[in-house]
């Protein structure tokens, strides 16, 4: 009775949402079919699509959502209806290329349409506002918004999504995507060690020393400035004139080209933000935590391990986490310079105007980055917690 006669207070972001994703499934394709890769698809709006119609279930459920209430039950509902959305779209696309393929050439092709693209971030922003409203807490909030893609996997393992083309792409490059997701590891690894033995030591240096510190940032700005295809152009003539030089580094793996100048130019942009990470942990410790460390008759070495460490820690863990989504983002251009990882992979799609071919490149970046991202905003938030 009480959601009838008062009025419920407004939610302008669910709103503004809601709206946005009923006039996607109105006006955009759901889905894209090619009778093969070469010809350009033909969109499928909602209605053109059998069970399409099963999305406006949970449409019509948020939509009566925004005449209840706020609190944590419309945001728990809110929460499993805009997930029942999401997994219900992949659920969809997988569904209709597998009857497209049944019932048309082998070479058929049925790749997600820009409405379903749409729809499908829609979705995950409304399930982000339902979780912002039901717990305060980071790591709840974390946990919940990857809940959100266990159906979504256990639909791609079980195979039900094969018969689209994306996946259709990826069976016929499997081999071509293994050796690029180890490359872009292999790149993601050999700046993080690198880039922890030489900024945190530096960080630590110029934060006892602070008179140190226009200098090293200066410098460590100026690197960032310089965009990182011409920074990779400027590494390729010294590194092959000292291998020219020098064979043993040939023999190393250390010429103009590849491994060698994508690590370093990596490793030089990755610096900033842990340096500038490390400085401001070791300056947010408060003075009283120095003084009584000191008054316990704690060594140098035993205020920095016991005392500054933990109550610096997850602001260190927050500048990594910078460092390696910005690694993920920069090794794709690296493969410009031979460096190799998803980015070949990116750029081949690229030049043959395949969009199957650079999603397949794209969308193992973007879900390493939103994975160590929100791995890494876990255990700092965990930190925290722990010293709250």
């Amino acid at each position: 009775m009480a959601l009838i006669t008062q009025r419920p207070r407004q939610q302008p972001v669910i709103l503004l949402l809601v709206v946005l994703l009923s006039l996607t499934f109105a006006t955009l394709p759901l889905l894209s079919y090619a009778a093969n890769r070469l010809v350009s698809g033909q969109p499928l709006l909602l209605w053109q699509i059998p069970l399409g119609g099963g999305l406006l279930l949970p449409m019509l459920a948020l939509w009566l959502l925004l005449l209840c209430q706020p609190g944590r039950r419309t945001a728990l509902l809110l929460l499993v209806s805009a997930e029942c959305l999401f997994t219900l779209l992949i659920w969809l696309g997988g569904h209709q290329a597998t009857l497209l393929a049944q019932s048309g050439s082998r070479l058929a092709r049925t790749a997600f349409g820009s409405g379903l693209w749409s729809a499908a971030a829609l979705a995950l922003l409304l399930a982000a506002e339902a979780v912002r409203q039901l717990s305060p807490q980071t790591p709840w909030r974390i946990l919940l918004n990857l809940q959100m893609w266990l159906l979504p996997l256990g639909l791609l393992l079980s195979g039900h999504l094969n018969q689209l083309s994306l996946l259709k792409e990826y069976a016929n490059r499997s081999a071509t995507f293994d050796a690029a997701f180890s490359q872009h590891l292999t790149l993601l690894g050999g700046t993080l060690l690198p880039t922890l033995l030489i900024g945190l030591p530096l960080g630590i240096l110029i934060a006892r020393r602070t008179r140190w510190q226009q200098a090293t940032f200066s410098v460590l700005n100026l690197i960032q400035t310089i965009p990182s295809v011409a920074l990779f152009g400027l590494l390729i003539a010294p590194l092959a004139g000292l291998a020219a030089h020098f064979p043993v580094l040939g023999r190393w793996g250390i010429a103009g080209i590849g491994m060698a100048p994508a690590l370093i130019a990596l490793v030089l942009y990755a610096l900033l933000p842990l340096v500038r990470s490390v400085v401001a942990g070791l300056q947010q410790v408060p003075p009283e935590v120095r003084e009584t460390a000191r008054g316990m008759g704690m060594s140098r070495w035993q205020q920095f391990w016991h005392a500054e460490l933990p109550l610096a820690l997850p602001v260190w863990l927050s500048g990594l986490r910078v460092v390696v989504v910005q690694t993920l983002g920069l090794a794709v251009v690296a493969a410009l310079i031979g460096a190799g990882g998803f980015g070949a992979i990116l750029f081949q799609g690229l030049l043959s105007s395949a969009l199957d071919l650079v999603l397949l490149g794209v969308i193992p970046v973007v879900a390493l980055a939103v994975i160590a991202d929100a791995l890494l905003r876990l255990v700092a938030a965990l930190l925290e917690r722990q010293h709250d």
